[in-house]
């Protein structure tokens, strides 16, 4: 995380796949903000469950010359990723106007974890668990905390991927599920 940039703009955390899950903005540094992300601190995303922070493996910086710029780039990204993939963005930007018609390329991109941790994680056997618990713990925060629009569309985005996620460990076979149980009697012993 040291090398990514703490210019002010816009910024995308993107899972194990290198998909957006997630667009930000920072005015106060990029790096400054992906870190408080990633521990939690003052992090509205983390405190109410939208994203999981063990899913982030990349982050997508997107620097810019003048704070007046977020705003459009922001929305713009937005738009275009959660067309691709939706994303558990608390709010969703909006773009006063003309959408951006072309839409600049990330100038970092930084990997957030090593390659054989990504492989791990990628696994079927725990991806599909993990994800499982996340949407539990947002399902349970709706419930006891706070219930809005924003979180709904959030636990709807999650639902999408875990159906991929679901999809994965079905075609992965039953090697997968026999390594998933084994990891379950280590647990035991």
């Amino acid at each position: 995380m040291k090398t990514l940039t703490n210019e002010i703009g816009v910024y995308a955390l993107c899972d194990l796949d290198g998909v957006p899950i997630y667009v930000g903005q920072s005015k106060d540094g990029i790096q400054a903000r992906v870190r408080r992300h990633l521990t939690s601190a003052r992090s509205d995303i983390i405190a109410n469950r939208q994203v999981d922070p063990w899913e982030i493996a990349f982050v997508q910086a997107y620097p810019v010359e003048r704070d007046g710029e977020i705003p459009l780039l922001e929305a713009s990204l937005f738009a275009r990723f959660h067309k691709e993939k939706p994303l558990m963005n608390g709010s969703i930007p909006v773009v006063h106007g003309r959408a951006l018609k072309r839409l600049p390329k990330p100038a970092e991109i930084i990997q957030m974890m090593p390659d054989d941790e990504i492989k791990v994680r990628r696994d079927p056997a725990l991806r599909l668990p993990r994800q499982i618990e996340h949407i539990g713990r947002l399902v349970d925060h709706i419930l006891t905390v706070k219930d809005s629009p924003q979180l709904r569309r959030s636990l709807a985005a999650h639902f999408d991927r875990l159906d991929a996620y679901r999809g994965a460990f079905l075609n992965a076979g039953p090697a997968v599920a026999r390594r998933a149980g084994e990891d379950d009697e280590e647990d035991e012993a």
